[in-house]
């Protein structure tokens, strides 16, 4: 009897701990989890500058943005013009200008992209109406991210880039600082990329800008402008590994030029700085456990302790069935 109630005991602890473990588990779904859609966003200019009035202790914001688009739509706007208040008597200001200015964003099930485009084109701030900040040839980014791979981010800067009327050979991956005594200074970011398991952002061109033109009752400009960025979400299902590649990476104007160098277009004293592409951030990777480690750790105990029970119990009944003929 001590031998078959201790293997009984034992079956059982061994038949139900498996049931115990996988009802505490928490049910962790694979695979495709329905019909959600990715993201996608686009835009061809986007500026978030304040302008200081020479008249007035404020500042005027200077927020618009042109084909500014989430998936899915799409828009080829090539001006954008603007009024603001106490600047050239309220006329309106024309912030951009373009042969060709696209956004395109698309989602659906199994992939999503954003696309932007800009070609020959022109951006004016307030204080400078004959001084363009920047003019471009042409500048693409590109965000595509499909279900089961990894996304992917392009961004590039083709031809010719005039900063502050200043012919400018942009650094692949860095930073170019472009100062011109009187009118102010212009920081450049070429080609920004950043990809992770889940998404993916281009940037073509970011500038942080600061002039003090001091014309048509401007003090001050100051604050960032962007050309030319794209972003999407990989649409649910399996997420592909994440190897790391994540970060910060440049492009390269046309003909393959990476270096850095201005060609100066009237004007003396222009001076432009340039640094080397920033520390690339990785995604750290995940470690091996998961949320079920606890709960396999505890079933585990469980498993430990029935048994054991089990068995001082046999041993118990067996040492007492001898005194008990006796």
């Amino acid at each position: 009897m001590p031998r078959r109630l201790a293997a009984t005991l034992v079956a059982t602890a061994l038949t139900a701990g498996p049931a115990v473990l996988l009802g505490a588990v928490p049910a962790h779904a694979t695979g495709d989890h329905g019909p959600a859609r990715g993201t996608a966003d686009a835009v061809v200019l986007r500026t978030g500058v304040n302008v200081g009035l020479l008249n007035k202790t404020l500042d005027v914001p200077l927020n618009v943005a042109l084909n500014e688009v989430h998936a899915p739509a799409s828009a080829g706007k090539t001006a954008l013009t603007v009024k603001l208040d106490g600047i050239d008597h309220g006329r309106p200001f024309s912030v951009l200008r373009a042969d060709a200015a696209t956004a395109r964003a698309t989602a659906d099930r199994r992939a999503a992209e954003g696309y932007a485009n800009l070609v020959r084109a022109k951006v004016h701030l307030p204080g400078l109406p004959l001084l363009s900040v920047i003019e471009v040839q042409q500048v693409t980014a590109k965000a595509v991210c499909e279900a089961g791979a990894r996304p992917r981010a392009e961004a590039n800067v083709l031809g010719t880039v005039r900063v502050l009327g200043q012919k400018v050979t942009l650094t692949a991956g860095g930073t170019t600082k472009v100062k011109v005594p009187g009118v102010g200074q212009v920081r450049l970011d070429l080609s920004k990329k950043n990809v992770t398991s889940k998404g993916a952002a281009a940037t073509a061109l970011d500038l942080d800008v600061s002039v003090n033109p001091l014309k048509l009752n401007v003090a001050d400009v100051h604050g960032r402008v962007t050309l030319a960025k794209a972003t999407c979400t990989t649409p649910r299902g399996k997420a592909p590994e994440d190897n790391g590649s994540g970060g910060t990476s440049g492009g390269q104007t046309s003909g393959g030029q990476t270096g850095g160098g201005t060609e100066p277009a009237g004007g003396k004293g222009t001076e432009v700085t340039q640094t080397g592409s920033g520390t690339s951030t990785q995604n750290l990777a995940e470690t091996g456990g998961s949320s079920a480690t606890p709960y396999l750790a505890g079933g585990a105990g469980l498993l430990l302790a029935a048994g054991a029970g089990a068995m001082v119990f046999a041993r118990r009944r067996r040492s007492a069935a001898p005194e008990g003929r006796g």
